[in-house]
């Protein structure tokens, strides 16, 4: 067996979050579409899939063409099937994370982040597989009394705790 591991860079728009995960059926799309609006109907975003069977096409939603667009760029550039990509602006990765992960075709989820974001695949003569994701950049340190002043005053101002 001929296996290779290929590390992907993924370019998204400024300025959104990114979710990837893996999935298996050709209603994820339209699925994480109504969770997303029925979540946070505020929220501009694209949502596309990968099937890995029959014809094998990138299938997508949204309510934002860039943001469409954005996620089949991704899903092409990884090349492996069964992924879904969903890139969000007006809303943050927490907002609908839980409901994602409940939805019944999602197997799971790699990232969901803002971050510089990598993939790394693998191949082999039948296709294409993700085996994890490099997210961001390592840790510099330990955050300071003045850092996690900082980290508790910004979790307040844009209303995530009192």
């Amino acid at each position: 067996m001929q296996l290779e591991m290929h590390d992907v860079k993924i370019d998204y728009p400024e300025g959104c979050n990114i979710i990837l995960g893996q999935t298996h059926f050709i209603k994820t799309a339209e699925d994480l579409y109504e969770i997303i609006a029925g979540t946070v109907p505020q929220a501009r975003f694209g949502v596309a899939f990968t099937e890995a069977s029959g014809p094998c096409l990138i299938r997508s939603e949204g309510n934002d063409d860039d943001l469409i667009k954005g996620c089949t760029t991704v899903l092409k550039a990884i090349g492996a099937g069964h992924v879904f990509c969903i890139l969000l602006r007006d809303a943050y990765p927490i907002n609908i994370l839980n409901q994602v992960k409940n939805c019944p075709e999602v197997c799971r989820v790699y990232c969901a982040t803002a971050n510089p974001l990598q993939v790394i695949v693998a191949s082999t003569l039948q296709g294409w597989g993700i085996l994890g994701v490099i997210d961001g950049f390592a840790p510099k340190g330990v955050e300071s009394e003045e850092e996690r002043l900082e980290r508790r005053t910004l979790l307040r101002r844009i209303g995530y705790k009192l």
